[in-house]
């Protein structure tokens, strides 16, 4: 018996027990199927330039199914000031030029698509709109993204600008390659001695038939939209689907009635839908009650689950609940858990055959790692980051933190100065559980091979967790692989007992299945037990929304700090946390987010910020003549419009403190003869809000600033250089609300222009 380092992410609350037919999934067939459901193709068009106004709905549809509206902006583009007007013929034609290059890039993802590529299809009326498109695309990682060989050729020279990226899990590795496609110096550090940190795959068997088992985060949940369902066309490696018939067995080995089984599941389901519409009504839940305590008094209110087998039963189903959410529903948020269900991601769930392994090598490739290199201390200022390992210091301009949430929660680091007051207070908020697992390799399939996963009921409820649900690997391992999960209160357990008396009650469980079928279970030629929560390297699995927690605190861990450290990880992403996608993901945000600070131009990074310094600065200067929020020396500008918290907002503070904050301002302009009359910072709306409840002296006022909200003020140039996209998004926000009557709608091909 063996045991590994940790486990990562997983499906989330997806029933896998709807009946499907089998099917596996090859390289072309992943966006083929949403091509053909759109009744018409993208493969190479001939003849005249593509015109605009002849867009498709194909084309829409693909950047809908993308994540994008089909006839609008994302918030972001508007915030990009990616139109000069909204609403206008301007925005109608960018969406259309947006959607096709999508499609183009869509329709073969091997290929770097250059703006050349692009002129073939586009006329060049709109050249200004396909490179606002494209280099927006592009720049916030929706195109040219993975990991096709093609893609190191396109690589710019290195910049001066450096980058230490702490992690090479799959945030770490996104980060990173997408940062050197961008031409910055990179360097991870990971403290493993392997890449892939939650997502580890693992040789096992005996020599000349070994087979690959994801002891980590293991499924594609929805290929629909999934980054990773890209690398894997990318590298053309075979998706099996899950196939989600799942059949029950009782404690006794004794197959569950199937009509008892329908009834139950129904009965669970009903209980779920009855905790939102009790949400709705009651405007929400307390922020400590916990979702299992709702379902307590629900079940017992409807009188659910009165027999001994209709409970045994239910525990499964919650179980199952508890393994989405790696917590125990006594620790899940009962007005938050499930708040981010609505951005699930389309399509089948499918298991990458060979393992996850497979795309983590080939991010790695070209990308400098250093291993065993675990950071003790990460420190970072005005003039840049260090990271302390042992008695090595590395040194950069920049530092992106990608650990575990497990981690931060063991203050394992220590950063100085100290994190914000709000971050530390989401870090300690925010949930972080278990979910384990014991893999085993057997001589041959006693199990059968009509399913990829079955079930086992246990007798007690503080039980429910263990071994309750079995995956067949033998599709895609390379052997005959199962692995049983462990959840809940039983994965906690699971750390601390014996690896020897957890194979023993593995295969017993085994055997009252199989045994009462006349089949014999052999023993296994290897088995792993994994141990993510004793990890030092992760201390659990995956994070869930605690009770005292909410969505907003994902936001939160993802902010930066002092515009020198980022944090991303799957416990950075509100809407795909706990999964891998979200991992990947969050680390072509933070990618996107440091272009965009050491970049002049979001859009049109060639173009210098001297060039139009001139017009940002009169346009900074109109916006401040009419704050939106004004309260004595501070003025503060948005977009009014919006209701969204996580927005930006810029601060002008007009000079005029306190000698003690005048000493400290100095230590930032040390030349008094350049001193600003106004300082600038840029600031979420909802920082405005805790802002206006502070109230006395100045002095707390600006440590409130600058100690609890790690805010860094700056000059005007300073402010035109880092925050020109949110001026002219706030800019575009102000005419648009005096030209916008009705919702944007796609210019219509059949009238002129």
């Amino acid at each position: 018996m063996e045991n590994p380092n940790p486990d990562g992410s997983v499906s989330r609350r997806v029933s896998l027990r709807k009946r499907v037919n089998m099917r596996s999934y090859n390289e072309g067939m992943l966006d083929d199927e949403l091509f053909d459901k759109l009744d018409t193709s993208l493969k190479k068009k001939k003849g005249p330039k593509y015109d605009v106004n002849k867009e498709t709905d194909t084309e829409a549809m693909i950047a809908f199914s993308l994540g994008f509206p089909i006839d609008a902006l994302l918030e972001h583009e508007i915030r990009s000031g990616v139109v000069k007007e909204l609403s206008g013929k301007e925005q109608n034609d960018y969406i259309v030029i947006r959607n096709h290059i999508l499609a183009l890039w869509r329709d073969n993802v091997r290929i770097w698509l250059t703006k050349g590529q692009i002129r073939e299809t586009v006329t060049s009326e709109f050249e200004h709109l396909l490179n606002t498109a494209y280099d927006y695309l592009l720049y916030n990682g929706h195109i040219n993204f993975g990991v096709s060989p093609l893609f190191i050729s396109q690589f710019p020279e290195a910049k001066e600008e450096t980058v230490i990226v702490i992690g090479a899990g799959l945030a770490g590795l996104a980060a990173a390659r997408q940062l050197l496609s961008f031409g910055y110096k990179v360097m991870v550090l990971e403290g493993r001695n392997r890449p892939g940190g939650r997502v580890y795959t693992q040789k096992m068997g005996k020599e000349g038939k070994f087979a690959a088992v994801d002891l980590g985060g293991s499924v594609i949940t929805g290929i629909h939209a999934n980054p990773l369902a890209v690398l894997a066309r990318q590298l053309s490696a075979p998706l099996h689907k899950v196939r989600v018939d799942c059949p029950l067995y009782k404690p006794n080995g004794e197959p569950v009635d199937k009509e008892l089984d329908t009834n139950v599941e129904f009965a669970f389901n009903r209980l779920l839908d009855k905790v939102m519409e009790l949400r709705k009504i009651m405007g929400g839940f307390a922020s400590d009650t916990s979702l299992g305590s709702v379902l307590e008094t629900l079940k017992a209110l409807y009188a659910v689950a009165q027999s001994t087998d209709e409970k045994q039963l239910l525990n499964w189903h919650l179980a199952n609940l508890e393994y989405a959410n790696a917590g125990c529903l006594s620790n899940l948020s009962a007005a938050h858990w499930d708040q981010d269900d609505p951005y699930e991601m389309g399509g089948d769930h499918c298991f990458l055959a060979g393992g996850n392994w497979r795309l983590i090598k080939a991010m790695c490739e070209g990308v400098p790692i250093f291993y065993g290199k675990t950071a003790n201390t990460i420190r970072y200022g005005n003039e840049g980051v260090e990271v302390i390992v042992g008695d090595q210091v590395f040194q950069a301009d920049y530092a992106l933190c990608t650990v575990p949430l497990g981690v931060l929660k063991k203050k394992a680091i220590n950063f100085e100065p100290e994190l914000p007051a709000r971050k530390l207070e989401s870090i300690e908020k925010m949930g972080f559980g278990l979910l384990n697992k014991v893999a085993m390799v057997f001589p041959h399939v006693f199990w059968g091979e009509e399913s990829d996963t079955f079930g086992c009921l246990n007798e007690n409820s503080q039980d429910r967790g263990e071994f309750f649900l079995f995956y067949s690997y033998h599709t895609v391992s390379g052997g005959s692989t199962l692995i049983a999960l462990v959840a809940g209160e039983a994965a906690q357990n699971f750390e601390t007992t014996d690896p020897s008396i957890l194979l023993h009650r593995v295969l017993t469980t085994l055997k009252g299945i199989f045994n009462a079928k006349g089949i014999t279970v052999p023993d296994p030629i290897q088995s792993i037990c994994t141990r993510w929560g004793s990890d030092p390297l992760s201390y659990g699995s995956y994070s869930h929304v605690s009770v005292h927690s909410s969505g907003k605190d994902y936001d939160i861990l993802a902010e930066n700090v002092g515009n020198r450290l980022f944090f991303a990880g799957e416990a950075t992403s509100r809407q795909f946390p706990a999964t891998m996608h979200g991992a990947f993901l969050s680390g072509l945000r933070e990618a996107s987010h440091i272009y965009q600070l050491t970049h002049n131009q979001l859009v049109n990074p060639k173009k210098s910020m001297a060039k139009n310094g001139g017009a940002f600065n009169r346009t900074l200067v109109n916006l401040f003549k009419k704050p939106d929020l004004e309260s004595g020396k501070y003025a503060f500008i948005y977009d009014s419009s919006s209701e969204d918290l996580h927005s930006k907002a810029i601060m002008q503070m007009t000079f005029g403190c306190t000698e003690e904050i005048y000493r400290e301002i100095l230590n930032c302009y040390p030349n008094p003869t350049e001193f600003p009359m106004q300082l600038y910072t840029i600031m979420s709306r909802e920082q405005v809000q805790q802002m206006q409840q502070i109230s006395g002296e100045d002095k707390k006022m600006w440590s409130f600033l600058t100690k609890n909200l790690g805010l860094k003020f700056m000059g005007m140039n300073t402010l035109l250089n880092a925050g020109n996209s949110v001026i002219t998004s706030i800019a575009a926000s102000r005419k648009g609300k005096r030209n916008r009557k009705l919702t944007p709608q796609l210019h219509n091909p059949n009238k002129s222009p």
